[in-house]
């Protein structure tokens, strides 16, 4: 199939890529001129392990391209994908301008029938605001006998293993009206998917499904943050709590371990625009509302946890956060609770230093311009007062601590994702402190 994408961002760029290796011709369009050039000399503007490769494959087979003229693109075109932001607005309600513009420019240049699909997380009833407006497009350009139907393929990509996700998925989801929609849908999937996790329903239900996955699995996340809070009031341990819940065949293993909240691009944002939207049909969304007041509170709590061993005034000390991005494998900071917990310590008066594998750059974009920044882990913790781990890096599990304990200042560790064992670090000589284990010293 001949596919135009119109958003180069994270599920743009994936999506594109993977429809391109399964044989499809892409087009990536993109209004972004230095993106758009810096992927035509393949340089890719987001961290997500193997992308890089798998684009350079494609573009040099001939079957994927970019450009920054959405008539270029849409060109022959069976499928038109919008894939781009929809960030929170003050609200939390999902910002969709850069979705109408995408359809406008769309709709000032398609000339044949084309079906336009709808990847971007947007409200319930946005397929049907953008079929009216493509349809005025239509009718003020006099096409209308152009065939347009407007469907709703939502994506559920993981940061980190996006391109196992998309190559892989575990199921599609795609909200059509028409047959015609459903086949040529059916068809660009089958090499994707069995029929059986092929999934077709009204738009409006592809819409809401997106919103209760992801707001399901953060329920998931708060739920067991706030059972870690419970288990340091009675001296209970949250990892072997876990065990016995994850047992039971109802419940699984997934998304329940406890830690310092969750961040990214979609969790923050789809639970508040789904809180939002209830309330816009007068409903009182108080299981999701709860779900983000937990995750609030959890992003603060590394912060609780140092003053409570420092003091409110940390003038003097030198605080090593080990880890940015709100989860391995990712350069992104959106939302990471690394943010909440540096801007706190700098406002105690402490010097932070940082390191992460991947997501510096990012950070420097974000974070306070007083954080300085490492070049690796036995730079960030010599001298330091302590080390507070943020993301689970699996450089940060295999560190060999017997030789890094002897170049901090004091020994003292917060782990904010309980990737070590208590009676371990005890040997190592270190103060330490972790969630849901009992946040008392081991020591």
């Amino acid at each position: 199939m001949r596919i135009c994408f119109v958003g180069t961002g994270y599920v743009g760029l994936v999506t594109g890529t993977c429809f391109a290796e399964k044989g499809n011709e892409v087009c990536c369009v993109d209004i972004d001129n230095k993106r758009i050039e810096n992927l035509k000399h393949g340089i890719i503007p987001i961290y997500e392990p193997g992308l890089e490769d798998l684009v350079k494959k494609n573009m040099k087979n001939g079957r994927l391209s970019f450009s920054t003229e959405i008539k270029e693109g849409l060109e022959n075109a069976q499928l038109c994908f919008i894939a781009v932001g929809t960030p929170p607005s003050s609200d939390g309600s999902a910002d969709l301008a850069q979705v109408l513009n995408a359809l406008d420019g769309i709709g000032s240049c398609i000339d044949h029938s084309c079906f336009i699909v709808v990847k971007s997380t947007v409200p319930v009833g946005t397929g049907t605001l953008l079929w009216k407006r493509i349809i005025a497009h239509m009718h003020e350009r006099g096409l209308e006998k152009i065939n347009l139907e407007v469907l709703s393929n939502p994506e559920f990509l993981k940061e980190g293993m996006a391109i196992e996700d998309c190559l892989n998925p575990d199921r599609v989801v795609v909200g059509a009206v028409s047959d015609e929609a459903r086949s040529v849908m059916r068809e660009l999937y089958t090499p994707f998917v069995s029929e059986d996790r092929l999934f077709f329903m009204d738009p409006s239900s592809a819409e809401i499904t997106k919103y209760a996955a992801n707001a399901m699995l953060a329920s998931r996340i708060s739920f067991m943050n706030e059972i870690a809070q419970l288990c340091d009031k009675v001296g209970a341990d949250v990892l072997a709590v876990k065990e016995g819940i994850a047992a039971d065949r109802r419940i699984g293993s997934f998304f329940l371990n406890a830690g310092c909240g969750y961040g990214g691009s979609c969790f923050p944002k789809d639970v508040q625009a789904l809180c939002h939207i209830g309330e816009g049909q007068g409903l009182d969304m108080t299981m999701v509302s709860a779900v983000d007041k937990v995750n609030r509170k959890q992003k603060e709590l590394l912060q609780l946890m140092v003053r409570e061993k420092f003091g409110s005034s940390m003038e003097g000390l030198t605080i090593a956060v080990m880890g940015l991005a709100f989860k391995p494998h990712t350069d992104d900071m959106r939302e990471a609770p690394s943010i909440s917990l540096i801007r706190g310590l700098l406002d105690c008066g402490a010097s932070v230093k940082a390191f992460d594998p991947i997501a510096m750059d990012s950070a420097r974009i974000v974070l306070p311009k007083d954080v300085r920044y490492a070049d690796s882990v036995e730079e960030l913790l010599k001298g330091a007062d302590a080390a507070v781990l943020v993301t689970e890096w699996p450089e940060f599990k295999a560190l060999d601590w017997e030789k890094l304990v002897p170049l901090m200042k004091n020994a003292v560790l917060f782990d904010g994702r309980n990737i070590y064992t208590p009676s371990e670090m005890e040997k190592f000589g270190f103060e330490y402190y972790c969630i849901g284990r009992s946040r008392r010293p081991s020591k």
